[in-house]
């Protein structure tokens, strides 16, 4: 698609304020223009029919002074990733997500710990929400009152981008979030809508009073029903009602109105130049409204990242967008992009599925279901990347899908119910000590909170604590052996469990997610080393997938993944194929031997089966069975 004239050409007022600005930067520009505007004009005719030229101009005015204001250290990182494109997929990339002063108390504190993340095996560090937030409850921190600024305990901006250069010296990526949705009620934008500013009370979305708010409730789900119930607020100051998807103090953003557009292309810019090289994108599945829907997943959200991704290319093609889409099975793979977007969205996203799975697997003992659920799951795109995780920052919600218990004899409700009751405890022999996040008695749902230790029977009563060093140890293989960017929460490395005192700080009195986001001691690392603790035996476990993992390049992350059919009940077997050889990952599920035919590896195109994770060659007696011992995590190459 050629570009308009006023689109190609709306860069050079901006580098004519850059005189300095040489020659052959200005020439990358206008190569990349050639290559992404293209991108961006579709994305933005979609969501902003009949003003895309003039939206697309304003959003390459911002790239370009992005691209000014670029250091070269980082203009050199550009051209070192565009010389590597797929090195996010690479087998290398092993994660950690953490909140910055639950690890370090401040930036300069993380800077000081990364020995500890050395020793792990990290290359891919997700700082929880950092940015400046709203004072009091801000909701971990997704209440932004600006996005220019770091948190002022965390430190300076300075700060950040000190870190990230630091970094990227000892081969780490830093991954930061950017929230979509909404802001803090006491953002700049949400303050002068307050005052009366017609103009940025346009930032969002106000109704005079709830007759069209009560028709979108009528499809709208309830995201926090405890504490937040609904999706509007009515605000005095405004005195009119005001969407608030999550809190009454987090105000949903008008993404219809096109300066909502152009605000979060400067950010996106902001971001980039401190250093950050993978924006998590909160919230992404919410962006769009649409009445008679339930305002998630709507085809603009993936029109409005296409447009965003290319202001990031355009200015720093370095920062990779992840989206933070935690939807329905059937929903997840357009967020990585398919059709008209494949290649043009969002370069990670969270595999929801598959942590849902492993976690129903291990409670069930079975594996149909997790078989079904992901085999039936559409391939991603060859550039797209899926973030693999055993636990995050967040609860666990229970999305099985009901047409996938409808096809193994079951229902999804009575399914879903069941995995709460299990993970709660209340299951009669359950090993899990989990805490019950969001009972709606609505519709049944309950959510969970709790460390890894803690669900798999490592928690206060340490229900089952050789089960759960083996369960932990599985489940994180399972992630790491999908492929993409598997990602350690942390404290899960150290067998933490659930804080004790999650309710004692200010703030946190009603959300126990809190429970599974403990402060790290200097004790807690420290006990990495010793072999003969909880947390020493699982530190080295997590530590050694990480070190196989970047050995392999099977796993790479454009690797097609297969999950066999017609195993044992309490097996998976997971094959991929690369054009280094064939990988197949099979996993017990279960304590006790299950057996796996040998002829079925030696049908995936294996010769010889040798297990990378013990680091021996497996054998078979005459009936060709291999016996896989309880919770056993095999990788054969």
């Amino acid at each position: 698609m050629p570009l308009p004239a006023g689109v190609t050409s709306a860069a050079d007022a901006t580098f004519a304020d850059h005189p300095d600005l040489p020659t052959h930067r200005r020439a990358t520009f206008a190569r990349r223009l050639e290559r992404y505007g293209p991108d961006l004009l579709a994305g933005l005719e979609t969501v902003y029919p009949g003003r895309a030229e003039e939206v697309a101009a304003r959003a390459v005015e911002i790239a370009a002074a992005g691209f000014a204001a670029r250091s070269e250290e980082l203009h050199d990182l550009d051209e070192r990733r565009l010389l590597e494109p797929d090195w996010i997929q690479q087998p290398r990339m092993f994660g950690y997500a953490c909140y910055a002063d639950r690890f370090g108390g401040t930036l300069r504190g993380v800077e000081e710990r990364l020995e500890h993340l050395r020793d792990l095996g990290v290359t891919y560090l997700h700082l929880m929400p950092l940015l400046q937030p709203r004072e009091g409850d801000s909701d971990g921190g997704y209440a932004v009152a600006d996005y220019r600024r770091v948190r002022e305990d965390l430190g300076t901006n300075d700060d950040l981008a000190s870190l990230a250069t630091t970094l990227r010296g000892h081969g780490m990526s830093l991954v930061v979030d950017l929230v979509l949705n909404h802001v803090a009620r006491e953002h700049p934008w949400a303050a002068a809508a307050r005052a009366g500013d017609p103009t940025y009370r346009d930032y969002f979305l106000v109704f005079q009073d709830r007759t069209v708010p009560d028709d979108y409730e009528r499809t709208l789900p309830e995201v926090f029903p405890d504490f937040a119930p609904g999706s509007f607020t009515h605000d005095p100051d405004l005195d009119a009602w005001v969407w608030t998807t999550f809190n009454s103090f987090q105000w949903d953003l008008n993404w219809a109105n096109p300066a909502v557009f152009a605000e979060f292309a400067d950010i996106v810019c902001h971001l980039a130049n401190l250093g950050v090289e993978v924006l998590r994108l909160d919230a992404i599945a919410f962006l769009w409204k649409r009445m008679g829907t339930d305002c998630q997943n709507q085809p603009e959200v993936h029109a409005l990242t296409q447009a965003l991704r290319a202001v990031a290319r355009l200015a720093a093609p370095a920062t990779l967008f992840k989206a933070e889409a935690i939807v329905g099975p059937r929903d997840l793979v357009p967020y990585l992009g398919v059709g008209d977007h494949t290649g043009r969205v969002s370069d990670l996203a969270y595999h929801n599925s598959l942590m849902v799975q492993i976690w129903s697997m291990l409670a069930t003992r079975r594996t149909d279901l997790a078989r079904h659920a992901l085999a039936g799951l559409p391939a991603t795109p060859p550039a797209g990347t899926w973030i693999t995780y055993v636990r995050c920052h967040d609860d666990i919600g229970w999305a099985i899908d009901d047409a996938d218990a409808a096809a193994l004899g079951l229902t999804g409700s009575g399914h879903r119910h069941f995995l709460a009751e299990w993970y709660s405890g209340l299951f009669p022999g359950s090993w899990a000590e989990g805490l019950v996040f969001q009972h709606n008695p609505a519709t049944g749902d309950r959510r969970i909170s709790g460390t890894t230790a803690s669900l798999t029977g490592l928690g206060a009563q340490r229900r089952d604590p050789d089960g759960a060093r083996a369960r932990t140890f599985l489940a994180h293989a399972i992630a790491a052996g999908w492929g993409g960017v598997p990602v350690v929460w942390s404290g899960d490395e150290l067998a933490l469990p659930d804080d004790p005192d999650w309710d004692t700080e200010p703030g946190h009195e009603s959300d126990n997610r809190w429970a599974h986001r403990p402060r790290l001691t200097d004790a807690d690392l420290a006990r990495r080393h010793d072999r003969d603790s909880d947390a020493g035996r699982t530190f080295a476990a997590l530590a050694h997938l990480a070190r196989v993992r970047a050995g392999l390049p099977q796993l790479h992350a454009s690797a097609p993944v297969t999950v066999l059919p017609d195993v044992a009940d309490g097996v998976l077997a997971v094959a991929r194929h690369h054009p280094s050889g064939p990988f197949l990952g099979l996993y017990n599920v279960t304590p006790d031997p299950q057996p796996f035919l040998a002829h079925r590896a030696y049908g995936v195109g294996l010769r010889r089966l040798h297990n990378v994770l013990g680091g021996h060659d497996l054998t078979h007696g005459p009936d060709g069975v291999l016996w896989l011992p309880g919770y056993a995590a095999w990788w054969l190459v």
